[in-house]
């Protein structure tokens, strides 16, 4: 196999049948030693992390497969702790898109003189470019538009595909008392151009709470496969 990039939470090879290997890590995001899904660097190591993350991306892709949105997902090795995907190209140099169902995290440091902190939101889609050294900037539909990143057509389609998901994996989690706050995807195209969701969808992406407490992404995972 060839390494073809190395990532914050995962590394990428290449395989023979054209495909692609994500080998998860125990890094997570975070910032001073506290996680948090928002930065955009490596804060934290917690061991076991990338095996609770493959666990559940495995879990919630097959999921999301069964109810008709495409995704890149087509098998997992929880032994060596990889994930084959099908290939996709990003939107621009990366796009980070997410869905808060609660006023938290960097949505209520920009807008904390109009809401209240843990405010309900109604599945409110925001995007933004994957890009450290700019903190990775919020971005509006018709900026996405203007730059070339995305067509009108597919913001709408990738937005409907993210309150969708996100309706799935809070539905579960509320099923074990867990209350979904926010959570971010990463979707790209085939090579007809259809829309899908790639990456990984784990406890390390999402902000959680049970009776009004953050759950940390191990605790997280040790819950809902409890």
């Amino acid at each position: 196999m060839e390494k073809i990039y190395t990532g914050k939470t995962k590394d990428v090879f290449a395989l023979e049948n054209g495909n692609y290997l994500l080998k998860f890590k125990d890094d997570c995001t975070g910032k001073d030693g506290v996680f948090d899904p928002g930065e955009n660097s490596v804060g934290l190591t917690i061991e076991g992390v990338g095996d609770v993350n493959l666990r559940m991306s495995i879990y919630f892709f097959e999921k999301i497969n069964a109810a008709g949105i495409l995704t890149h997902y087509v098998d997992a090795d929880l032994a060596a702790t990889t994930m084959e995907v099908r290939p996709a190209k990003v939107f621009g140099k990366g796009l980070e898109v997410i869905c808060r169902h609660k006023a938290v995290g960097s949505f209520y440091r920009r807008y904390s003189d109009y809401v209240e902190e843990g405010a309900d939101l109604p599945a409110y889609v925001e995007m933004t470019f994957k890009n450290d050294e700019k903190g990775d900037p919020l971005v509006t539909k018709e900026g996405l538009v203007v730059l070339g990143v995305m067509t009108e057509r597919q913001y709408d389609e990738i937005a409907d595909m993210t309150r969708k998901i996100t309706q799935i994996v809070a539905d579960d989690l509320k099923a074990k008392g867990l209350v979904l706050y926010d959570i971010k995807f990463e979707f790209g195209y085939d090579k007809d151009g259809k829309v899908m969701l790639i990456d990984e969808i784990a406890s390390g992406n999402m902000r959680v709470y049970k009776d009004g407490r953050y759950i940390d992404p191990m605790t997280l995972s040790k819950l809902f496969f409890a």
